[in-house]
């Protein structure tokens, strides 16, 4: 690996912050004209330089896998767990989910984890709001992305389909993500209590129970869907579809 070039004593509180156990894999600094060293997992502005990319001699697997135990704590014995662990449940829409998933730049467990919230793995499942399906759409959001009625059937009778409901949920979720930045808690606040409510709060998570729980869950439950030694922690940064507005 090939490190920014730092002043000693600008060097130290980051080499502290590596043994700490706390360090992410990339490491992006910059000292402030007061000598304060500031530390980010990411680039946070045009100010911080990569000082260190790579895994480091941190036992970043042992932290992952410590998250996972904290999630499967933190669901066992719920129904959520016990369908996230539903292997006749996770064959049913695997390969569906993986072709959708793929085509949006999204990982697939993510999309599972988001699935087994919303609907527990029902494709017939509507909400009291009206939300139908897989991953729980509204027709209205659906009809954004060129879902039509016909003759035969409503907009919420194609959410029923888990092929269509896949298709228009992973290109909305892909879509939320780029917009705010592939910042996970963000965009799945924004599937929950929507884009408007988001952005009218700061740009944060709203201050909603449903919306707060909503975001927790996905996000253990994302956890728990992934291979143990890759689990990640709820910072986890993804791009969503290439094109998205």
């Amino acid at each position: 690996m090939t490190a920014a070039r730092w002043p000693a004593a600008a060097a130290m509180p980051i080499a502290l912050w590596l043994a700490s156990g706390t360090a992410q894999a990339d490491l992006w600094a910059y000292v402030d004209p007061q000598g304060r060293s500031h530390l980010a997992d990411h680039q946070v502005d045009a100010r911080y330089k990569l000082f260190f990319k790579g895994e480091t001699t941190l036992d970043v697997r042992n932290r992952a896998n410590a998250e996972r135990a904290q999630a499967q704590a933190a669901l066992a014995g719920t129904p959520l767990y016990r369908n996230l662990t539903d292997e006749t449940l996770a064959r049913r829409y695997a390969p569906l989910i993986e072709q959708h998933a793929h085509a949006n730049r999204l990982d697939a467990a993510l999309v599972t984890a988001i699935i087994a919230v919303e609907s527990g793995f029902d494709p017939n499942a509507v909400s009291p709001k009206g939300a139908v399906g897989l991953m729980q759409i509204l027709p209205a959001t659906a009809e954004r992305y060129g879902l039509a009625p016909d003759a035969r059937q409503t907009v919420a009778d194609k959410l029923r389909d888990p092929g269509t409901n896949l298709r228009i949920g992973t290109r909305y979720f892909a879509d939320l993500l780029a917009r705010f930045d592939g910042e996970l808690p963000l965009a799945l606040a924004a599937y929950n209590a929507g884009e408007a409510s988001v952005a009218a709060h700061d740009n944060s998570v709203p201050p909603f129970g449903e919306t707060r729980d909503f975001v927790r869950l996905v996000q253990q439950a994302y956890t728990l869907a992934r291979p143990p030694q890759d689990a990640p922690g709820p910072r986890v940064r993804l791009t969503g579809r290439k094109d998205a507005k």
